[in-house]
């Protein structure tokens, strides 16, 4: 199971059109910020220009807690393409893990709400090699993460906790029948039971392959 020639940009392409036939929400190639142009090494490199803040104002009281921000924050640039390079190349992800380790955990907005971390990026790339990594680093596990990896008796709990789960989603709307279905073989039985506990149609994914 390999992800083959099919780099961020159109992955997301891809996913947006699958996504249209099933009336899912998921963010369009042209919506994620654009990848700006490597810089000479050493030389710094200012973050591409996208979407802005929303603009807020409080309607209400303000909390009682108010944040000091003594630490320094990530590099927005830096995160963003530590997620993006999770989706398909290891290399990069622990390269940059290495170089930065706060980078493990950390989430993308692409917009609108649609958070996603690295390890939720490989996770619906069926890169089970990143995924494994990244757990290994102390990553934070999630049901999608689970369900690619075929962890039947973790998702049977957790839709055992909670039943409406089945309808959740996660980084640009992908479900749970989804994440299984990347995760191959070895989440065959993850994907029977959701089949079972709700069926949906299943698309062909083009980035797989058959081991």
């Amino acid at each position: 199971m390999t992800v083959d020639g099919l780099g961020r940009r159109g992955f997301v392409t891809w996913a947006s059109v699958l996504a249209a036939g099933a009336g899912t929400s998921i963010v369009k190639a042209q919506d994620a910020p654009a990848k700006p142009q490597d810089a000479p090494a050493g030389e710094a490199q200012a973050a591409p220009a996208g979407p802005t803040e929303a603009a807020f104002e409080r309607d209400y009281e303000a909390p009682k807690f108010r944040p000091s921000w003594k630490k320094q924050q990530l590099s927005r640039l830096m995160l963003q393409d530590f997620v993006i390079f999770a989706h398909s190349e290891l290399e990069m992800v622990q390269k940059l893990l290495e170089r930065e380790p706060g980078l493990l955990n950390g989430s993308v907005d692409w917009g609108g709400g649609d958070f996603e971390t690295a390890l939720g990026g490989a996770a619906h790339m069926g890169r089970r090699d990143i995924v494994t990594f990244l757990l290994e680093r102390g990553a934070r596990i999630d049901l999608f993460c689970a369900a690619m990896l075929g962890q039947l008796e973790v998702v049977k709990s957790f839709l055992t906790l909670q039943p409406t789960l089945i309808d959740a989603k996660g980084p640009h709307g992908f479900s749970l029948h989804f994440h299984a279905q990347v995760g191959g073989e070895a989440a065959q039985p993850v994907l029977d039971y959701l089949q079972s506990v709700k069926t949906v149609e299943l698309k062909p994914v083009p980035f797989l392959k058959k081991k």
